[in-house]
């Protein structure tokens, strides 16, 4: 791909100017947080926006892409927070299509994972329109990558689960032991998404099918500048979190992947040269230490 076949935020070109019963719909992820992690379609995307509806967790550098034309309307939606009901984030979406506008429904992260998405596509194809869907990478990705760890790794971890600490309000949420039993078993990594007010439920859900020294990482906004994290182990996951006043957005990694971070850590500190070592070497698990033992990374 050529340079002049990038789009440029400082071409600002006009909205598609809105043409009554022939709008559209995309519903565009807008990545964890760091701008440079937006996509070339997304950003395509937002540049043919005539109406832009934003949530909260959307960098505001990201709307850079927008022309100035564009009407932009924030929906917030955050846990714990007053919120934009989502039946009215819908009703409002299909009015703005209706009349003919080109509207971009932002989320950060991916629209498919935990942003609603699915539930925003069903009600647009039950009004007869079908909606484009232009992914993001999500939050739980790029938070381990941007300590240095894999999701999954030949030697540590054969898949990877994305799962939510939040229930839906009157829903029940998720079976951390048959979880744990499940990881344990098939050596997965587990992502938790929202699970900062469960914390306790998940330590003491998981300790039942998993050891207690299970590694474990919290990062608070992931991919930001401000991005902070803590390395500890399942028995310490709500005493590290309060210790460390680690609160939402944060994402939660357990699996034996995460002893990466701090090992790679420790030989940094020791001056070990990385690159001529053996990866599995440096990932290699101590079942004698726990993780706090090893290294935590404020």
């Amino acid at each position: 791909m050529t340079d002049s076949s990038l789009p440029t935020p400082t071409a600002r070109p006009p909205a598609d100017a809105p043409t009554p019963g022939q709008g559209q719909c995309t519903l565009v992820g807008a990545g964890p947080g760091d701008p440079d992690l937006l996509t070339i379609a997304a950003a395509k995307a937002l540049q043919r926006a005539t109406v832009l509806l934003v949530d909260d967790l959307v960098n505001e550098a990201v709307l850079q892409w927008a022309p100035e034309s564009a009407r932009i309307v924030h929906v917030g939606k955050r846990g714990g927070c007053q919120s934009t009901p989502q039946a009215f984030i819908q009703r409002l979406m299909l009015q703005e299509v209706q009349a003919g506008e080109n509207v971009v429904r932002l989320k950060g992260g991916d629209p498919f994972i935990f942003g609603r998405g699915g539930e925003e596509v069903e009600f647009l194809r039950a009004h007869g329109i079908e909606p484009r869907i232009i992914n993001g990478v999500t939050a739980g990705l790029a938070a381990l990558t941007s300590l240095g760890a894999p999701l999954t790794h030949r030697d540590h971890a054969r898949g990877v689960v994305f799962i939510t600490g939040h229930a839906k309000p009157g829903g029940q949420g998720p079976d951390w032991a048959q979880l744990a039993r499940t990881a344990h078993d098939a050596r997965l990594t587990l992502v938790i998404y929202m699970g900062v007010a469960s914390a306790e439920a998940i330590s003491q859900g998981l300790g039942s099918g998993l050891p207690a020294d299970t590694p474990v990482a919290i990062v608070q906004h992931a991919s930001l500048p401000e991005q902070r994290h803590a390395i500890t182990d399942l028995a310490h996951l709500p005493a590290t979190m309060a210790r460390e006043k680690l609160a939402s957005p944060s994402i939660i990694v357990v699996g034996d992947v995460v002893q990466c971070v701090a090992l790679a850590a420790q030989a940094i500190r020791n001056n070990e040269a990385i690159a001529s070592r053996d990866f599995s070497e440096i990932c290699g698990y101590d079942s004698q230490a726990t993780v706090e033992d090893q290294a935590s990374i404020a």
